[in-house]
């Protein structure tokens, strides 16, 4: 249990560093609109990965990676979701960093919803999940330690993004990015649509 309990911090750690659509998506958005905004994305992200464990453990995961169709057709909606977003964020232009000014619930909900959809119909993270259900996490895991197993994988999650988000949204980056506004929302916005497009040219 030792093992599997290191095992599943390791590999989850590297996962959570490897930069990836997700945590483009955090920086454009925490540096965008603040801290709010980069926790709301985080949080739509984290329960994205409870949709992914959920399926994983029902088997579903090994489903999708084996049928062509299936994982084809996930592939593409999530290219054309990153590079849809890219456009957004490239056309935004300057936008001021002042949360106060920003109306709240919709936005809100917005991104939270970005980061669900984005982390959801990533297929890294059911390659992720999978290969974690079929080799740390194995059938003949007790559902005691599984249910363990899957809790620490979630609190390593949310907290590399807490750390994540707070880290970005130091005042001295903040002004930095607050200069070159225009600048930062076309690289963040170039970058989702790299994202997207090595998305819909991966093979399994």
């Amino acid at each position: 249990m030792l093992e599997q309990i290191l095992l599943i911090l390791s590999v989850t750690f590297l996962a959570m560093v490897t930069p990836g659509p997700d945590m483009v998506l955090v920086l454009r958005n925490t540096f965008a609109s603040g801290r709010r905004a980069g926790l709301q994305t985080s949080m739509g992200i984290l329960c994205g990965n409870l949709v992914h464990i959920t399926y994983c453990v029902f088997g579903i995961g090994m489903l999708i990676s084996r049928s062509i169709v299936a994982f084809s057709a996930l592939k593409y909606v999530a290219a054309a979701y990153l590079i849809y977003l890219g456009i957004m964020s490239v056309r935004s232009g300057t936008k001021s960093l002042d949360v106060s000014d920003i109306q709240g619930g919709r936005l809100t909900r917005s991104w939270f919803v970005q980061g669900f959809v984005n982390n959801l119909l990533n297929p890294k993270g059911t390659l992720f999940y999978l290969g974690v259900f079929t080799t740390v996490i194995a059938p003949e895991t007790s559902p005691t330690a599984m249910f363990l197993l899957i809790l620490i994988m979630m609190l390593v999650s949310g907290s590399f993004w807490i750390c994540f988000v707070y880290t970005l949204d130091r005042r001295t980056l903040r002004d930095v990015v607050e200069r070159s506004q225009q600048t930062v929302n076309r690289v963040f916005g170039a970058l989702l649509i790299l994202l997207g497009l090595r998305v819909a040219s991966m093979s399994r």
